[in-house]
């Protein structure tokens, strides 16, 4: 039973992480204008995202534009994308294995116990490498926006600060790995108590040491 509530933490963990990965993927804010030069009155505000980039004004009016062209984009954008969409695809499948591989479920069977468990245990897996891959796109845009923040060779209207979609996907992430760890942990194969169960047949069975009584009196008629 207790296994069977570590299975089902750690599909709803990821599951949480998997819709937190999703929103941070879709919405605008990895970037935010700074304003370092002192300026009391704020017209505009920049929002950028791996899709879009947004101008709310002051005014509360707020226009949104996709980019025209992916090929423009810098490298690491594009490798973003990727990883974010490769990670959030990993988790799709994770969750479609982790869901048939569940002691609570009978998608493949109850008499089906050391393939369910296996399928536990890869998806477990799958959460954890799709965690990884959505954390490097999100430690490395970070790390990119606190570099120009603090280069005295980048212009003030350039300096971006840290968005709110930036934490909520490092909240993602941490889901996720969790959830992938306690799903893995959780899936234990059913075949730990092989060995004790052949001792057991050993030390239980009358022909055994039957046998053994008489190759004993055999030698000693020798």
């Amino acid at each position: 039973m207790a296994s069977t509530g570590l299975q089902l933490l750690g599909l709803v963990l990821a599951v949480l992480g998997w819709v937190c990965g999703a929103l941070v993927c879709a919405a605008p804010l990895w970037r935010v204008s700074a304003f370092v030069g002192g300026e009391l009155v704020i017209a505009q505000v920049l929002w950028e995202g791996l899709w879009m980039n947004c101008l709310s004004q002051s005014t509360g009016q707020i226009q949104c534009k996709t980019y025209d062209s992916t090929l423009a984009l810098p490298t690491s954008a594009q490798a973003a994308r990727g990883l974010t969409v490769l990670s959030l695809l990993l988790c799709i499948l994770a969750l479609m294995l982790g869901v048939a591989g569940a002691k609570c479920t009978h998608c493949m069977g109850d008499g089906n116990q050391a393939s369910k468990a296996r399928l536990g245990r890869i998806a477990g897996v799958l959460f954890l490498v799709a965690g990884l891959a959505y954390l490097t796109p999100i430690c490395w845009t970070a790390y990119a926006i606190i570099r120009d923040f603090y280069d005295p060779n980048v212009a003030a209207p350039l300096k971006r600060e840290l968005g709110p979609a930036l934490y909520l996907g490092w909240g993602a992430c941490v889901l996720l790995l969790v959830g992938g760890a306690l799903l893995h942990v959780g899936s234990s194969p059913p075949g730990g108590r092989a060995l004790p169960v052949f001792g057991g047949a050993v030390k239980d069975n009358p022909h055994t040491g039957a046998a053994g009584e008489v190759k004993q009196q055999e030698k000693s008629f020798i």
